[in-house]
């Protein structure tokens, strides 16, 4: 348990601003010595001896190895203690869960994944991934939570952490999925849609933090999570980047939300498994077929797999996803113009195969101007980006807004503190 120290708190004084600032320094290795602190700040050697202490006192700072010298006695660096709690990560699929724990830096440190069907319902779910949770915990040293994120295949609004009307996700619409977490962890908890998780991850790998970026995934379904200047844009109700359900001219299709020719119902994933299933049943060859007379079903992995081995049936069926896609994806490059488009998810595993098409149809549809420094790149398709991005999630969150509160309340919770 860390040691109560007391503090001169008003609402907000410079006491309190300046200890903050310190910590954060060294959390971001912004400054790690009391004497680059006493440079970056202005304030006196003596203050900044004074706020250090106080950090290290109430867990925050720990010391670290001496620094290098500059001529007198080398400067003992500070360390910010990433060890003092974990942060937990449930990313949610439709087809998945997949959990992890990190340490305040953002290091995973355990993760674990299980096939589910989103479909069973929020209580089921919930229960079946804090069972996950609870088993990584227990292989680790006991140490409080500070945060939580949770990624969601489904539009969710972010200021409340409910799902709203997702289509695939029957009977999670405006169920309470922070609080359901809050009571179990005791700690802040971040509710966001899945893509968006994605979007932080690549961030993180890219160390670019006002990069403006599109992360595309092309999974079962289809999502957008829009990055301008390093921060995720979400709109005013959280369904910014809900690209699987704009419509496509011409298309008469019925989508999974409800309504006639989505995206989705066009280009997703599943939708891919419904022609390959039809043109099957009909007396399609090809790798596809001969899997599915061994029982193997034509799921958007198996069509990709399928296409990257140069089966005919399954690339025609990416190409034609990634041309409407691309068609979309183009909307987005002349109103939003980023650097870099990142494809990522199950249909767009097929590579090249479907990248080439996206692209074409980027560069002949978009603006010039819009796509002089444009990159589209296809996912580095690791299993821990999602982890990744959850763990970016809680980090902007927790030290922009939850942290400060908490020193001025002169410390974390009780139920944060070791």
């Amino acid at each position: 348990m860390a040691t109560r120290t007391t503090l001169r708190f008003g609402a907000q004084t410079d006491e309190v601003t300046s200890l903050l600032r310190i910590v954060n320094m060294v959390r971001t290795g912004d400054a790690t010595t009391r004497p680059d602190i006493g440079r970056v700040t202005g304030l006196g050697r003596g203050v900044v001896a004074q706020r250090v202490d106080q950090a290290i006192e109430m867990g925050f700072l720990g010391d670290g190895d001496y620094g290098p010298s500059s001529g007198g006695r080398a400067p003992r660096t500070l360390r910010f203690r990433s060890d003092r709690g974990h942060i937990v990560i449930c990313a949610l699929g439709a087809l998945h869960i997949h959990v992890g724990l990190s340490d305040l830096d953002g290091v995973i440190i355990d993760q674990s994944h299980r096939d589910w069907e989103i479909s069973r319902g929020p209580a089921e779910t919930l229960e079946a991934t804090l069972a996950m949770v609870h088993e990584l915990r227990e292989r680790h040293d006991e140490r409080p939570v500070w945060g939580v994120a949770v990624g969601l295949p489904g539009p969710v609004d972010f200021a409340t952490g409910r799902p709203v009307a997702p289509p695939i996700m029957p009977g999670w619409n405006g169920f309470d999925v922070r609080r359901r977490f809050e009571q179990h962890f005791d700690a802040p908890v971040w509710v966001d849609n899945d893509v968006n998780l994605l979007a932080y991850g690549e961030r993180a790998r890219r160390h670019e933090d006002d990069i403006d970026l599109i992360y595309c995934k092309i999974g079962s379904g289809i999502g957008a999570g829009l990055l301008s200047r390093g921060h995720i844009h979400r709109g005013a109700n959280g369904a910014a980047g809900d690209i699987g359900h704009v419509r496509v001219a011409g298309s008469d299709l019925q989508c999974r939300c409800g309504k006639v020719g989505c995206l989705e119902a066009v280009a997703g994933g599943w939708a891919l498994t419904r022609d390959a299933e039809a043109a099957i049943a009909a007396g399609a060859g090809g790798q596809l077929a001969r899997q599915a007379a061994d029982g193997i079903p034509p799921t958007p992995e198996n069509i990709s797999r399928a296409a990257e081995n140069g089966d005919a049936f399954a690339i025609s069926l990416i190409q034609a996803s990634a041309r409407v896609v691309g068609e979309s994806i183009a909307a987005l490059v002349n109103m939003f113009n980023p650097s870099v488009i990142v494809i990522g998810g199950a249909v767009a595993a097929a590579g090249e195969v479907f990248l080439a098409e996206v692209r074409q149809r980027v560069y002949e549809l978009s603006l010039p101007l819009a796509t002089r420094d444009l990159s589209i790149v296809q996912s580095i398709n690791d299993v821990t980006e999602p982890l990744r991005g959850g763990v970016e999630m809680v980090k902007e969150q927790l030290f922009d807004a939850t942290f400060p509160r908490w020193f001025a309340d002169q410390q974390p919770p009780a139920s944060l503190t070791m």
